[in-house]
């Protein structure tokens, strides 16, 4: 059992940080010293995806051992995962897509959730549901900040985090969108840093992706 404090209630994953790093955890000893990296380079809000078979156990080393870091479960397909994601630990949830089974259940389990999504039909369907905040994935792919800043008009009660294949270079035009709250993405967890645990230059990185702002300006 953890003798942390308990975390403070959350209700939102937007407007926490700017950026909210994609994390994939191939040893579980890099997890702690990671995200301690990048709580201290300003990112506090940190995705561990589902990608691995360390997640879970990577999500409970970081939700245990590092305060101030607000840690949560993505790539999230099923309700059992959701399940598994509140046992280790997660503050929030986050899917590539959803369907009314895994909405029903990320909603059941009382933490924020971003759905994924990638169409106006989607964003309509979970407004539809009383959902306001998603994830756009893959962002890039799906038409990027164009895309997006045509749904602000007719659709301005969605809120998104657009992911994949959002950077440094373009991250300033999706938070310069009145409909995105924060952007995720891995660009401060290069491999050749990760791999030779240089904390050091992720905490960098993830400094300079916590200062970013529309127009690349700092906050």
């Amino acid at each position: 059992m953890s003798s942390s404090p308990a975390p403070f209630p959350l209700t939102s994953v937007l407007g926490l940080a700017p950026v909210v790093p994609v994390v994939v955890v191939k040893d579980l000893a890099d997890a702690v010293p990671l995200a301690r990296a990048l709580v201290a380079g300003g990112l506090p809000v940190i995705e561990v995806t589902l990608r691995t078979p360390v997640a879970l156990d990577a999500v409970r080393a970081v939700a245990d051992g590092v305060p101030g870091a607000v840690v949560g479960v993505g790539t999230v397909l099923s309700p059992g995962q959701v399940s598994d994601a509140l046992d280790a630990g997660a503050r929030f949830l986050v899917s590539p897509g959803w369907t009314d089974v895994l909405l029903e259940a990320m909603r059941v389990s009382g933490l924020p959730f971003l759905p994924g999504v990638s169409t106006a039909s989607e964003v309509v369907a979970l407004l539809e549901r009383g959902v306001r905040e998603m994830k756009f994935f893959p962002a890039e792919a799906a038409g990027g900040t164009a895309y997006l800043k045509s749904l602000s008009g007719p659709l301005p009660q969605a809120r998104f985090c657009p992911t994949g294949g959002i950077g440094p270079a373009n991250a300033p035009e999706y938070l310069a969108l009145p409909n995105v709250g924060c952007v995720g993405g891995s660009w401060m967890l290069p491999a050749d840093a990760v791999a030779a645990r240089d904390w050091p230059r992720v905490e960098t990185l993830a400094r300079q992706a916590a200062g970013l702002s529309a127009g690349g300006t700092c906050r």
